[in-house]
């Protein structure tokens, strides 16, 4: 019986598990917000100087087209994109569906067992299984390396052996159970931060930047001074910005913000990327948009993410009135009016 495999993610891990997958014989499918970009069939490209294609059953933005025939439904998705996703997938879920994650270190089995309940049947990934870049977008992409061996974690799934045996055959690399799901919530060793900076974060980078240059232009002051990302990064997309910023030289050893624990290294939620650039960063550049009336779907995502992993409340339905509000640098219209007259 053919297994049913729907991705949900267009970046590089998307296209390169969709596409071996697919060459794999399993009937997969893509679920994106670009389905009119994307060809029939992906070609594959790896660092063994092999080249195959995949050919999809469907690609798609509804997850009512793909979702309720799917065996395994697999999140190639950063952090902050998960629960958006997974409340959009939500109403379309079976209860014979395995959904996964291809990273669960940013809080992916928390996530899940939060809005899909406690019977969910979850998976998620210590690692992300390969080294991935989009060559041309919905067409080819590179699987740039293996790893030698997977490690996976399982919530609520009885048949665990199937599972493992389908993922190894699906991705052709030896995959491992772990014992439990904390394990793959941590790292072994402190990851850098920039060094594993790729396409989805620049590409979120940018989308909040050209936010941001929205906010400016409504503003009071020149914007000539003040560059957007790309052209302070001297780039044109999200894959020459990504190349930027793995290249710089003094971001080469900044070390990713984290805790050593007894089960490796997790994100220490303490650090100042967390308790400053939060609520004394990005947090007021949304209140000042608030006031202009401009909206902001990317930063908002990042600034949801954020109040759940630090346990606070910012936004609360859609508005910057959370419980938390009190402890930030919130900007109110009559405080900014106030200012601005000055």
């Amino acid at each position: 019986m053919s297994i049913n495999i729907c991705i949900c993610g267009g970046g590089g891990l998307g296209h390169v598990i969709a596409g071996v997958a697919a060459h794999k014989g399993f009937n997969v499918s893509v679920l994106t917000r670009h389905p009119e970009q994307w060809n029939p069939s992906l070609l594959i490209e790896n660092c063994r100087g092999n080249t195959f294609s995949g050919s999809l059953a469907c690609v798609t933005a509804n997850p009512a087209e793909v979702i309720p025939h799917s065996d395994i439904v697999l999140l190639c998705l950063p952090g902050f994109a998960i629960e958006e996703e997974l409340l959009h997938i939500q109403p379309f879920l079976q209860e014979k569906t395995c959904i996964g994650s291809v990273v669960s270190c940013t809080g992916f089995f928390f996530t899940a067992y939060r809005i899909l309940g406690k019977t969910a049947s979850l998976f998620g990934f210590q690692r992300a299984p390969f080294i991935a870049r989009v060559q041309t977008y919905g067409q080819k992409a590179l699987l740039l390396g293996y790893k030698k061996e997977l490690q996976i974690a399982t919530v609520n799934i009885s048949k665990s052996d199937i599972l493992l045996r389908t993922l190894q055959e699906m991705l052709d690399t030896p995959v491992r159970m772990l014992h439990h799901f904390l394990e793959a919530v941590s790292y072994h060793e402190i990851p850098g931060f920039y060094n594993s900076w790729d396409e989805e974060s620049s590409e979120l980078l940018i989308a909040c930047d050209n936010e941001f240059q929205q906010i400016l232009k409504a503003l009071p002051v020149r914007i000539e001074p003040i560059p957007t990302l790309l052209e302070y990064y001297d780039s044109y997309d999200a894959r020459s910005l990504t190349r930027k910023i793995r290249s710089i030289i003094a971001f080469k050893h900044i070390p990713a913000p984290m805790e050593k624990t007894e089960k490796g290294f997790l994100p220490d939620f303490k650090s100042r990327y967390f308790t400053e650039d939060f609520p004394f960063g990005l947090l007021i550049i949304k209140s000042i948009a608030d006031v202009l009336n401009i909206c902001t779907p990317n930063i908002d995502k990042i600034l949801l993410w954020g109040q759940d992993v630090l346990n606070k409340e910012y936004i609360h339905e859609g508005e910057l009135k959370g419980k938390d509000l009190s402890e930030t640098g919130y900007i109110n219209a009559d405080l900014f009016y106030k200012l601005l007259k000055n």
